[in-house]
């Protein structure tokens, strides 16, 4: 991996989303997009392959993803890696306790390819 190549872990279980997010994201700038279908999975990948971004869901079967927004926040792995809710939760509430989890960003589905690849270069900066 160059130095200019950057790392995307989408946490989602929708694997059709996933999948298209990440080969958006693939064509438009290169990025190197891994993918976790689950919350549990998405933690172990995220604390192994220490991407550069995480595009993560809320609403997972098992775990959701404000649980796994906390532990990855509380692990020293995977701290200081900037996450972007992505999500049909359009609720103050959700907002709210998003950024209280400390979250990068926080966009609603279905989304915009090129709203999201801008918050995503924000987020790495």
């Amino acid at each position: 991996m160059n130095s200019e190549e950057k790392t995307i872990l989408i946490i989602d279980d929708e694997e059709d989303f996933s999948f298209f997010v990440g080969r958006n994201l693939e064509r438009i700038k290169n990025y190197i997009v891994i993918s976790a279908n689950s919350g549990e999975s998405g933690i172990n990948l995220a604390q192994e392959k220490k991407p550069n971004l995480i595009l993560l869901d809320i609403m997972m079967p098992g775990i959701d993803g404000f649980e796994v927004l906390k532990r990855l926040k509380a692990d020293d792995l995977t701290s200081l890696i900037p996450v972007i809710m992505l999500t049909g939760k359009d609720d103050q509430a959700s907002r709210l306790r998003a950024a209280k989890l400390k979250n990068a960003d926080y966009l609603i589905k279905p989304i915009q390819v090129e709203e999201l690849r801008a918050k995503i270069e924000k987020a790495l900066k």
